[in-house]
């Protein structure tokens, strides 16, 4: 009930491959929490794209976002900076950017007048935060320390960036409402929004599975104390 889709030798291995890159932008001078910040200002960026339905755009943004994050971390480690503060700031701008991202695909769906992938997105959101509130929660309770908790559950952060990648860059190739209304089967639901869909319905899908994982895993955990 507790294996992820990330294998923790996946993630030692990605974050050893991060590490070179992350000592590059030490090198120019920026800390662990200048990234952070870049970090988030990709997200940020990204859900203006979104609230633009600049769907490829976002889906490229989300991607590189997720990739960048992993670089304050590196560089944490490889200059003896990981530190609390640090560690506090990459998990709050880390959830900051997820739900910014979100609010954009809203407002880009909204415009287009439908409201089902409103509500799998609002569904999606608060299930990825809940994934994020059970590992905080716990660790705060002393179960489960250190990184242990993220690799419980089937969608860590990882994860689900990349099922909304795949969702947002489908829905940039994939065809929309036409700009003509009036030609015929212009008011067929869009591809574009379907594509979305499926994201953020797998994604509340596996986030809630993730949650119920990691309840049972501190059940399990509170009674073996």
């Amino acid at each position: 009930m507790s294996g992820s889709i990330v294998s923790p030798e996946l993630r030692t291995r990605v974050r050893g491959l991060a590490g070179p890159v992350a000592r590059v932008f030490g090198r120019l001078g920026l800390t662990p929490n200048h990234l952070t910040l870049i970090g988030f200002a990709i997200a940020a960026i990204a859900a203006v794209a979104a609230a633009s339905q600049a769907w490829l755009a976002a889906g490229i943004l989300v991607i590189g976002g997720g990739v960048f994050d992993l670089f304050d971390g590196a560089l944490a480690r490889a200059t003896g900076r990981a530190n609390k503060l640090g560690a506090f700031m990459d998990s709050v701008f880390d959830r900051w950017g997820e739900g910014v991202v979100y609010v954009g695909i809203v407002w880009g769906t909204l415009d287009m007048g439908l409201w089902r992938p409103i509500i799998l997105t609002a569904a999606a959101a608060v299930s990825a935060f809940m994934v994020s509130y059970t590992r905080a929660k716990s660790e705060s309770l002393g179960f489960t320390p250190g990184t242990r908790m993220a690799n419980v559950g089937l969608a860590p952060r990882e994860v689900r960036i990349v099922i909304l990648t795949i969702g947002l860059v489908a829905a940039g190739l994939l065809p929309g409402f036409p700009e003509d209304m009036d030609v015929p089967g212009a008011m067929a639901y869009p591809l574009s929004s379907l594509a979305l869909e499926a994201a953020l319905g797998l994604i509340t899908i596996l986030a809630t599975i993730t949650t119920i994982q990691r309840i049972l895993h501190v059940r399990a955990q509170a009674r073996e104390d």
